[in-house]
């Protein structure tokens, strides 16, 4: 007999089979790499999630287009550049100090909206307000009171849309609250609220900047359970063939059929008389239909017949109810 070769093993691949024999882990190799996982940093958005976030929310950016194209008179172009989940802190990380912020309140869910614009837009949006051409750079800088109040206007209107936009899912009325200055943004939510950051890229000629939409999370859970239940209604309506098979399923079920006489009211003194062999008239004519019912319900118009030994029922016009009201259809 032939003799295999002997394998000779290494101290990593001993210590790995002694680990395994005594119900341990294998030792990781030293050249291995572990990194440390943060939740809190994970997006938990799956990709039919953000398939149907994106699609509900470039609907809204297209609607903003037209609408501040409109108001600014000029042409105006809003695009959807990302939709993510990830915590307040996280996403504060990245708003610069010179920057324009303010909330909205939503009811009934009474929780926080934040809408924060590059000053980039911001000015040149407010010279186009003013008559100006909307072209001129403006260095960063605190915004006046006047601008503040210009501003709000064009706020309002995106506020309007989004409410517009979401309002085949989630009915909400979002409210403009106030203007929120950088240092007051981390009291807004928690920092390590669950938010859903909505991230545009809007255009005027000449001048391009970020609009960010910050949902809390009640209201980015709301929205996100409302989606995912209308994905799975579609999902759960059946398909040509699913209907086909069930129809033929059903073809070869039973069910009961009965042949009822029609309800009859008789005093009392009569039912109290009644003795054996006595025949018992009904207000119903002998040459009347009767109801044929199928699983308990009335379907049929019908007579009693016999067939040899058989019991049978003759159909005269077929019945059924529709919207609550009851049709009948002659044979």
């Amino acid at each position: 007999m032939e003799r295999r070769p002997t394998k000779t093993l290494s101290q990593a691949e001993i210590d790995a089979l002694f680990g395994m024999a005594q119900g341990g882990a294998a030792v990781s190799e030293p050249n291995q790499k572990i990194e440390a996982f943060d939740l809190r940093k994970s997006n938990p958005l799956s990709t039919e999630q953000v398939r149907v976030v994106s699609a509900l929310h470039e609907s809204l950016a297209r609607r903003l287009g037209d609408s501040l194209g409109a108001y600014l008179r000029v042409g105006f172009e809003m695009n959807l550049v990302s939709a993510e989940r990830l915590t307040f802190a996280e996403f504060l990380v990245g708003v610069p100090e010179l920057t324009y912020s303010a909330s909205f309140r939503t009811l009934p869910i009474d929780a926080p909206v934040l809408i924060q614009v590059d000053l980039s837009m911001v000015f040149p949006i407010v010279d186009l307000v003013l008559g100006g051409s909307g072209s001129d750079t403006t260095e960063p800088r605190e915004l006046t009171e006047i601008e503040e109040e210009i501003f709000e206007a064009v706020v309002a209107l995106i506020a309007r849309d989004l409410q517009i936009s979401w309002a085949p899912i989630v009915e909400l009325n979002i409210q403009f609250e106030q203007r929120q200055p950088f240092a007051q943004l981390q009291n807004l939510m928690l920092p390590n609220e669950k938010i859903l950051s909505l991230n545009f890229e809007a255009r005027i000629p000449n001048v391009r900047g970020a609009v960010n939409i910050v949902f809390s999370g009640l209201i980015a859970n709301a929205l996100l359970h409302k989606l995912s239940s209308q994905g799975s209604a579609i999902k759960r309506t059946p398909s040509r063939d699913m209907r086909r098979r069930i129809r033929e399923r059903l073809l070869g079920s039973s069910f009961r059929a009965e042949l009822n006489l029609p309800p009859s009211t008789l005093p009392i003194r009569e039912i109290l008389e009644i003795e054996e062999d006595q025949v018992l008239v009904l207000p119903n004519p002998a040459n009347d239909p009767i109801q044929l019912k199928i699983a308990g319900i009335p379907l049929f118009a019908a007579y009693p017949v016999r067939q040899g030994t058989r019991k049978c029922a003759r159909i005269d016009q077929r019945e059924w109810r529709a919207s609550g009201r009851a049709e009948s259809e002659e044979h």
